[in-house]
């Protein structure tokens, strides 16, 4: 993110000092300097704005979530997952702390839970190491793994939601039906693609460990013995944790179903979800018997503090886009190739949005504000859909294959970044299929 938040600056600058040096003064206005640096100043005192308008909107979503967590709501659907994970991860033993870590960070992902998804993933990736034969290369499992979790189900994205209503829009939730669409081909394209490359890379176990002494050789080989001696013991203590597979069965038609509804009804059912949301949940945690006042208050203050904590990256990435577009460079960039995806249904004012989603969360997040806080988008446009489908059904790519994989020190990654590529393509065309077929 350092070199793409100076390579903007340095370009704006360099665009804007062009221009100014052939600006004819007699033609009145301001100078592109004056512009550029007017620019900067106003979109600075944005993004102070923007994020103080967020605090009780997030406040209210991490509050309920917190209530939704306190009752067990992230251990239900951990639940319903494992015996899908089973099938999906053959070579992990189902009662290894991988897959409940890997379950874990689908939860939290489902549920917007980004902060808590990172830690699961990162666990998940270091107890998959502990059953990998090659250190240093990515197994099928991790790949997988990373593939999923760069394109996971989004079921709710609260902090999408959230900006959207600071933002001033009618409809903040009107992206729940497109988020769920878009990533449920992402995903499904995300286990397809690393499933077919996983033999086209193979992990080559004699190179990986030529460098290992044969008696650390012997001990892996080892390991892995009686890991797959344990299999069935761990299996049949799984099932005692889980619920029977055609609860997950069930749970995944259900949210099949919910696309052709969501796509004949969204409109209808969008005012109804917000309001439902904090009543259904605030019910979860009563029958759950928590004390959902105090809880609510706590993860409220989560939000408030997670609110405060953006300041900075938002007035970043807020001046660095508002002298690109100041200055003059946006257009410059953008005119020619929007001239091309606008006939795919992707406007030029969303093309920066889709270009920097895989590389850096907090840049596509600002982009977001900036555009949907453009008066003349808004976040109830056609654009304004369109980019806030894309932050919250696709991943910031190349930052969690450099956190996961680091983690562990893999630096053979095989077919990770393919899948996950595919997926983030996937996830940006389903975006543009659903937005126009629900708010063109």
């Amino acid at each position: 993110m350092n070199g793409i938040f100076f390579a903007i600056v340095v370009i704006a600058f360099t665009v804007a000092g062009i221009r100014q040096f052939t600006w004819d003064p007699r033609a009145g206005g301001s100078s592109p300097m004056e512009v550029l640096s007017i620019g900067m100043i106003d979109a600075a005192g944005g993004a102070v704005t923007l994020a103080i308008g967020l605090v009780g909107a997030m406040a209210l979503f991490l509050g309920l979530m917190k209530v939704a967590e306190a009752g067990g709501l992230l251990t239900i659907i951990a639940k319903t997952l494992r015996p899908l994970m089973i099938r999906l991860f053959p070579e992990v033993p189902a009662d290894h702390p991988a897959m409940g870590a890997i379950v874990m960070n689908l939860s939290a992902n489902a549920l917007g839970l980004g902060n808590a998804a990172t830690p699961f993933g990162i666990r998940a990736m270091e107890e998959l190491d502990k059953l990998n034969p090659n250190p240093g290369t990515a197994t099928n499992a991790m790949a997988l793994f990373l593939a999923i979790n760069t394109s996971s189900v989004t079921l709710l994205p609260t902090g999408v939601i959230a900006l959207r209503a600071a933002a001033g829009s009618q409809d903040p939730a009107g992206i729940l039906p497109t988020t769920l669409f878009a990533t449920i081909c992402s995903t499904t394209i995300a286990i397809l693609v690393a499933k077919l490359c996983q033999n086209l890379w193979p992990a080559s176990p004699g190179s990986a460990n030529a460098d290992q002494p044969a008696a650390e050789a012997r001990r892996e080989e080892r390991v892995q013995q009686e890991y797959a001696q344990d299999v069935r013991a761990m299996a049949e203590r799984a099932e005692k944790s889980t619920y029977p597979f055609w609860v997950s069965a069930l749970a995944l038609a259900t949210i099949l179903c919910l696309v052709p509804v969501t796509i004949l009804f969204g409109q209808s059912i969008s005012p109804w979800i917000i309001p439902g949301l904090m009543v259904a949940l605030l019910g979860f945690g009563v029958a759950r018997r928590v004390a959902i006042y105090e809880v609510f208050v706590e993860g409220a203050k989560d939000g408030f503090q997670v609110a405060l904590r953006i300041i900075p990256y938002l007035v970043a990435i807020l001046v660095a886009v508002g002298m690109f577009r100041a200055s003059g460079a946006m257009e410059l960039m953008i005119e020619p190739l929007g001239q091309v995806t606008q006939l795919f249904g992707l406007p030029p004012e969303a093309l920066p949005m889709a270009l920097l989603r895989p590389l850096s969360g907090s840049g596509a997040y600002g982009i977001l504000a900036s555009i949907i806080e453009n008066p003349a988008i808004g976040p109830d446009s056609y654009t304004g859909y369109l980019v806030s489908t894309f932050q919250g059904s696709t991943e910031t790519t190349f930052y969690v294959l450099a956190v996961y994989f680091g983690a562990v020190q893999i630096r053979r990654i095989r077919h990770a970044l393919v899948a996950a590529l595919a997926a983030d393509a996937t996830g940006v065309a389903a975006a543009i299929v659903i937005c126009t077929l629900l708010y063109a």
